[in-house]
């Protein structure tokens, strides 16, 4: 294969082939070091900000102290290179003008890092660049797993001995063969010479594989790296997992997950795959971990929640509870709008829930744009008149306190009540014209908080129609094919009642019967509510939309009011 300009790529002796396993799925694999293939890379680069530009890369693959290839080319980088960084590295506008731009070269560099370790010096620099590239070119970059030889040395070699951990300070150090130039490919092999040496003095520390590498360089405790034995009797199918901490004050749940592979994904909790602060305070002050065995997605995603909410583990982000908010109108005798904290439960004439306030307010505002219902919130009564406001003087009220034309005012408010109940259709033109008529006069930020208040209304209104059917269905028995195997769902009134897996051999109908005898008895909720949290019948209402669902039997309507959306 040719490349442009200065492009140079060369294999050194025969072909590699390799037993070697990949590396996605390293945490997982105790690949011993003499069987790894490093990948050294190193870039120049117009500068280090977020829009600087590489100017070349150099990458030298290894593998058992053996030097397998090279791979090194200028990049055009589209942008001028400033005299500071020419006088740094050497290179030049000129060098680069015709040098081959990164997205012809980057496929090539992809192919030959596949299947290899990823090694740089100050890594985060280095694979922060390559994996923007890959971001923006489109690429998906095959090396997950890095090695930074920085880290590596802070690890092993005493700052007073070295006083800094740059590239050039360590080579000198340890008298490698190559010295730093400034230029990628020398770098690259300078590189290559302290990772050897590095890992000399790791060998009798019981670092012999690629885990226990990038363990050691990301200082893992000896505590948090001997509870990697926690997992090793977990299942290994899907599930809920969660740490807890055993006390003489009883027992608390720290953590709640949940995982396709259950074993493997708390194993990664004891490796440098999880560099989150918040997770290793939490494994440290764990005392044990536990699992639940589920048969779907589906079902691990609603235990999980239920969890959560029983137990509220500080380790979840989403461990509080949400504050959920409805708008409806009230019952007073001259009726308004009015944002409220619980359900209704007395007419489907509402909207929401809303997850926060400021959401309900937008709404609130579309609603009152959309109909002229009153804004104050004084108790009215029909027997004595008021007044009228300065809402009224500016045409934004009706003015129904003054008790003229409340048979109008009555009119407006059956209105708003047959669209909360399902019919965005008014609010949606009204709305609409509204942002058409600021558009046309270029107030275009009001014309974007107009779309925000319909897009709250709009939200809420579908979400309440999926709640409200869930939750008016006693009962829904569904089915899903993935690959070889059917998940069976029996849900009641929008609380997940069962769950089982025809397993190819079985007869999906009798697995369903079976569910369906088995399945949680479920109480009636009040109207428009599901029997469940809001959370858990969002969660069946997402996989009921999915492709491929079936509905084996149903005992009630699962559909939306034509006009919701």
């Amino acid at each position: 294969m040719s490349y442009p300009c200065s492009t140079v790529v060369f294999m050194l002796g025969t072909p590699v082939t390799s037993t070697q396993p990949t590396l996605d799925d390293v945490a997982f694999q105790a690949v011993p070091l003499i069987d790894t293939t490093f990948c050294v890379i190193d870039l120049e680069t117009t500068g280090t900000g977020p829009d600087a530009r590489i100017t070349e890369i150099g990458a030298v693959k290894v593998r058992g102290g053996e030097k397998l290839g090279e791979f090194q080319t200028l990049v055009n980088p589209g942008v001028e290179i400033s005299p500071f960084i020419t006088g740094l590295t050497g290179i030049t506008n000129e060098k680069v003008r015709r040098a081959p731009h990164l997205r012809e070269v980057f496929p090539s560099l992809i192919e030959f890092a596949r299947g290899c370790l990823m090694v740089a010096h100050n890594a985060g620099f280095d694979m922060g660049f390559i994996l923007r590239a890959a971001e923006g070119l489109d690429y998906e970059w095959p090396s997950p797993n890095v090695l930074d030889t920085v880290r590596l040395a802070r690890r092993i070699v005493p700052k007073s001995e070295v006083g800094n951990y740059r590239l050039h300070t360590l080579t000198d150090y340890f008298s490698t063969p190559v010295s730093p130039t400034h230029r990628a490919l020398d770098d690259a092999r300078a590189t290559v010479d302290l990772l050897h040496a590095l890992l000399e003095r790791v060998g009798n520390r019981s670092v012999t594989t690629v885990e226990d590498l990038l363990d050691y360089s990301h200082m893992i405790t000896d505590k948090r790296r001997r509870r990697r034995v926690w997992a090793k009797d977990l299942p290994e199918g899907p599930g809920v997992y969660f740490f807890v901490r055993d006390s003489d004050r009883g027992r608390q749940h720290l953590y709640v997950g949940t995982s396709k592979h259950i074993r493997r994904r708390v194993a990664t909790y004891f490796t440098s795959s999880e560099t989150r602060r918040r997770m290793e305070e939490m494994v440290n002050l764990a005392t044990g971990v536990e699992a639940v065995e589920c048969h779907t997605a589906l079902e691990a995603a609603v235990v999980e929640l239920r969890l959560i909410t029983a137990h509220q583990p500080p380790y979840n982000r989403r461990s509080k509870n949400p504050s959920l908010t409805w708008i409806r109108t009230t019952t007073e005798p001259i009726p308004r709008l009015s944002i409220v904290r619980k359900p209704p439960q007395d007419s489907l004439a509402y909207l929401g829930p809303f997850t926060s306030r400021a959401d309900s307010e937008l709404a609130l505002m579309g609603l009152w744009e959309s109909f002229a219902v009153r804004r104050c919130v004084d108790r009215l009564a029909k027997s004595k008149p008021r007044e009228p406001c300065a809402l009224a003087e500016i045409a934004s009220c009706p003015a129904p306190c003054t008790l003229e034309a409340l048979d109008d005012y009555r009119f407006i408010v059956d209105n708003l009540n047959t669209c909360l109940a399902g019919d965005i259709r008014p609010v949606r033109q009204v709305l609409s014209a509204t942002m058409t008529s600021l558009s046309q006069d270029l107030r275009f930020e009001q014309a974007q908080e107009v779309r925000d208040r319909l897009h709250q209304v709009e939200k809420a209104m579908v979400r309440k129609a999926r709640l409200n059917a869930l939750a008016s269905c006693p009962e829904i028995v569904a089915a899903r094919r993935l690959d070889q195997h059917w998940e069976i769902h029996v849900i009641r009134y929008g609380l997940l009642a069962g769950a089982q897996v025809a397993l190819p051999g079985d007869d999906p109908q009798r697995i369903a019967q079976s569910c369906v005898a088995t399945a949680q008895s479920v109480t009636p909720p009040p109207i428009g509510m599901p029997a469940g949290s809001i959370q858990e019948a969002e969660l069946i209402a997402s996989w009921m939309e999915s492709d491929g669902v079936r509905l084996l039997e149903i005992d009630g309507t699962w559909g939306w009011p034509a006009h919701t959306h």
